[in-house]
Formats: structure tokens, sequence, C-alpha cells
């Protein structure tokens, strides 16, 4: 268990009381479900996008050439006198080493030392999650980002039982209709659009917005399999949930739909103790 000591709760939710509707697997609603207290955290833009490029750049693969490239020479200066360039020389007068030369070094190339990574520590990626996570329950936040759905109250929770009755996407398409979120996958299927520049040709040819985040027990289940090669769509479990999945780009407000007992796993393991 993480715990994570607060001073405040979110200013504008002292006075209210955070539920969401329970779905069951014919996606209609049987009850409300009382959020956590990890749901009342000031939403911190600042820690989550910190947290978010860290976890970003840490992806990122350091390359340069040898630091001694077109360095490797047995050429030197010969002095003043001989009616040429001041660079280095071979004995039979052909220029080496200086970048202007032929087989010289380059001036200024990407270096593999060079640091890439944003560093963060463990305290301000956990505060950053557990923000991003609280994000998902405003639904002004889910809107502002983008997100196109019916429900009045967020984060979606599904009954346990969702995830092992549906193993055809054919199958999850009229349920996520009715649960009000199939408008979303729809608006990033619409919007997938070819990458401008030369991504083109290295992998990444198409530009996906991002839509449905579902937050399940295991990839293994139905459910996971089911839902996992709609547009937009990224599968989590709460041991693996990250700033990537709950903030892409930096930007807090992720749609997100989590199963019950998904839901418990989170709570448990993220406990905030406000002081």
């Amino acid at each position: 268990m993480t715990r994570v000591l607060v001073s405040i709760r979110d200013p504008y939710l002292e006075s209210s009381k955070l539920t969401t509707y329970l779905y069951d697997v014919n996606g209609e609603k049987i009850g409300e479900v009382e959020l956590p207290d990890l749901f009342y955290y000031p939403i911190r833009k600042d820690v989550i996008n910190r947290a978010f490029l860290s976890a970003f750049t840490a992806m990122l693969q350091p390359k340069g050439r040898d630091p001694l490239a077109g360095k490797r020479t047995t050429a030197k200066y010969w002095g003043v006198g001989y009616g040429l360039a001041r660079v280095p020389r071979l004995p039979n007068g052909t220029a080496r080493f200086v970048v202007s030369t032929r087989k010289g070094h380059i001036a200024f190339p990407p270096r593999p030392d060079r640091r890439l990574r944003e560093e963060v520590n463990k305290n301000e990626r956990i505060i950053a999650i557990i923000s991003a996570l609280a994000a998902t329950s405003r639904v002004d936040l889910v809107k502002a980002r983008g997100h196109v759905f019916s429900a009045d109250k967020l984060p979606i929770v599904l009954v346990d039982d969702v995830e092992l009755k549906f193993s055809k996407t054919k199958e999850v398409k009229g349920y996520l209709e009715k649960i009000g979120v199939w408008s979303d996958i729809e608006r990033s299927y619409e919007r997938t659009r070819i990458r401008a520049g030369k991504g083109k040709m290295r992998g990444r040819r198409y530009v996906e917005p991002r839509s449905v985040l579902f937050v399940l027990t295991s990839y293994d289940k139905p459910f996971a399999k089911a839902v996992r090669n709609l547009p937009g769509v990224d599968i989590a479990t709460p041991n693996n949930l990250s700033i990537l999945h709950l903030a892409p780009g930096g930007i807090p407000g992720r749609l997100m739909v989590v199963s019950k007992s998904a839901l418990d796993e989170i709570i448990s393991k993220y406990k905030v103790v406000y002081l």
C-alpha cells in the first residue's frame, strides 16, 4: 500500500459528495458507488505534466556518433609560411580533422551522453497518479480534454461479471452504447489521420486520438480482448496504471471505465490520509 499524506482536500469538493453509477451486464444503472478519498485530491496539473514528461522521456533511446569520429588521423598543423589554410594536414598536404574538410568530424553531432530524461522522485510520481485519478471524476475536465460521452457521472464503474460476459468486439459495441462511451470511440476513428512529415516512413504513419481507458483486473479477461483493438482505447490493470494512461500528453481528464474489483484494488494501493 502506498500512503500519501496531504493537508487539504480540493476546496471545490469540500461541501459535495462524489458518487458515480454502477452498471450491470445489461448496461443499466443498478445503484451508486461512493468514490473514495483519493478522488477528492486537488488537480495538480504542474505535477501531472512533470510526471508525464518523466515517463514519456524514459522511452527515448540515447543516440550519437563515436566521439572520436573524424578525429582519428595523423594529420597535424604545419605552421605558417606555406600559403595554405592553417588546418591539420597529412604529409601529402591533404587537409583533415576540421569540420570543413573531407573526412573531418561533424560540428556539434548528437551525443550519446546527452541528458534526455526528466527525473522526478517517487512521491511526486505517486501524487501525480492520484491527482490524475481524481481528474477522471471531474466531468468538466474530461469534456475539456475532448472526450464525447453521455454519462453525467464519472468514472464509469462496471460490475465484475462484465469482464467475463463479452468476448467479441461486435457484442461490446451495443454495451458501450448503453453506458454512453461509444461516441468517444467513434470520435477517435473519425479523427485518425496521416501524420505530417517523415514519421510516415518510420512506423508511425497514423495519429490516433486517445479515447476510453479501460481499467480491468487482468489483460486475459474476455472483455479486455474484445475492446483492445477499438480506436484510441487503452487497457490497464491497477498494478501497471501509469500517468501515460491517465493523462496522455500531460493533460488530465481521461475518460475511464473501471470494473468494481479493479477500483477496489486501486483504492487499496493508493491510500490518501488527510491531516
